[in-house]
């Protein structure tokens, strides 16, 4: 290990060196305040000036982080954010975390940290650390990253230090942060690693150091994946239990209490949020191009995917069993957003829910204390009090996303029939009451 390296470890155990976090979303925002909780001179940047501004006044766009918590670092100074990106040349360790989309054909979408990239390169100086954090296929850092990082005369490893860990965020999860969830490290050589492990120590409990950037970048494609084909599992046989006359929710309730050899998977009406819907593809495209084909992604990628369109058609049961039709009829929406209790509407079945209702005639409502409005392709819709949205009177109420804040009882006895496709409704038997 050299000079150089040493120096910037010896800084960051001191708490002495300077962080910089690109993209401040729901992976960099609570990552820059950690820092600065740390006592590290904590610098976020961003190129959305609406978050800059929300930031600055001292308030937060995201629930895992308080609006005391950034106006605290704001206070003791240890907090700034910004726009202008040459300030990049100022800190000492710059970790990305910026958005990794899909493309409509399904390929991974890498412009965002292809921007990134191009910028931390033209204000790059010796003795940085640069760790991406953003979610992508095994080889980005050595196909795409480190190429444009060494466009002019400075070399990963020699004179700048560069490696791969990467986000494991759960927005709205109360028990699990950045703080405590271990953090996986892989770096481009043992120095790029140990220099990361060190920057990581300072706010994270258990740091897991493996051997390359392309085994850190796997591991995050194996959570998601892994997660998302048992969904895909799960969600077929809700498809099989309902053509059996089964309840899917009490088969997997039974299941579950076996003490081995099982982990309980839920259906739902589609994956929603950054990561699931999007991560596989991300491993199935990297396949592809070596000549392999994931099978198992692929299928559960179009099940999962299809679960929308088998919720609008329980929707159209539970109106039928009335005699009525979908056109017409008030479907109201509890809850839009892709999970409990946030207010991340990213990839929302619910959405696609909502459009598919509306581009059926439907008259289409939906109340979501988290989400103010939505735009659906020809129209706007704005959340309604719930209360309200079942005082005024609707035909079908479709219980999208289980907040704790909604009044099931109220809605079990004033909806004239509803579709639950989260299980919010366990414990209730009615004849009105339609299941997945």
């Amino acid at each position: 290990m050299g000079l150089a390296s040493t120096s910037l470890i010896n800084r960051l155990r001191a708490r002495e060196a300077s962080v910089g976090v690109v993209g401040l979303g729901y992976v960099g925002l609570p990552l820059v305040v950690e820092f600065a909780k740390a006592g590290f001179t904590a610098v976020g940047f961003d190129v959305d000036a609406l978050k800059i501004d929300q930031v600055r006044e001292g308030h937060s766009y995201i629930s895992d982080v308080s609006a005391e918590q950034i106006q605290r670092e704001l206070q003791t100074g240890h907090l700034s954010v910004t726009m202008d990106f040459n300030r990049l040349a100022e800190v000492d360790t710059i970790s990305i975390c910026v958005p990794t989309p899909l493309r409509k054909t399904k390929d991974p979408d890498l412009s965002f940290i292809v921007a990134a990239v191009e910028e931390i390169a033209s204000h790059l100086r010796r003795g940085q650390l640069i760790v991406l954090e953003s979610t992508s296929y095994p080889g980005t850092i050595e196909e795409i990253v480190q190429p444009r990082l060494e466009a002019k005369e400075l070399r990963a490893g020699r004179d700048f230090y560069l490696a791969f860990s990467p986000e494991r965020v759960d927005p709205g999860n109360l028990n699990w942060h950045t703080a405590n969830i271990p953090k996986v490290i892989g770096g481009i050589d043992e120095t790029s690693t140990a220099v990361a492990t060190v920057l990581y120590e300072q706010i994270v409990k258990t740091i897991v150091p493996v051997s390359s950037t392309k085994v850190a970048e796997m591991v995050k494609l194996l959570e998601n994946t892994f997660r998302a084909v048992n969904i895909g599992l799960v969600n077929e046989l809700t498809l099989m239990c309902h053509e059996l006359h089964v309840d899917v929710w009490e088969v997997i309730d039974a299941a579950k209490t076996k003490p081995f050899g099982f982990m309980p998977f839920y259906p739902g009406p589609g994956l929603g949020g950054h990561c699931l819907p999007v991560d596989p593809f991300y491993l199935s495209w990297k396949a592809r191009q070596d000549g392999f084909e994931s099978r198992f992604i692929e299928l559960a990628g179009h099940t999962n995917a299809a679960m929308p369109k088998y919720v609008l058609g329980r929707i159209g049961e539970a109106l039928n069993s009335v005699s009525k039709a979908i056109r017409g009829s008030r479907v109201h929406l509890f809850g839009v957003s892709y999970k409990a209790n946030v207010a991340d509407i990213r990839e929302s079945p619910a959405i696609d829910i909502a459009q598919l209702l509306h581009k059926r005639g439907a008259v289409v409502s939906y109340s979501d204390p988290y989400v103010p409005k939505i735009a659906l392709t020809d129209i706007e819709l704005e959340s309604l009090d719930s209360g309200d949205a079942l005082d005024r009177g609707l035909d079908c109420a479709l219980i999208t996303t289980n907040h704790d804040c909604f009044d099931y009882n109220s809605i079990v006895h004033q909806a004239p029939l509803i579709v639950d496709t989260r299980n919010a409704l366990k414990g209730f038997t009615s004849t009105h009451i339609f299941k997945l």
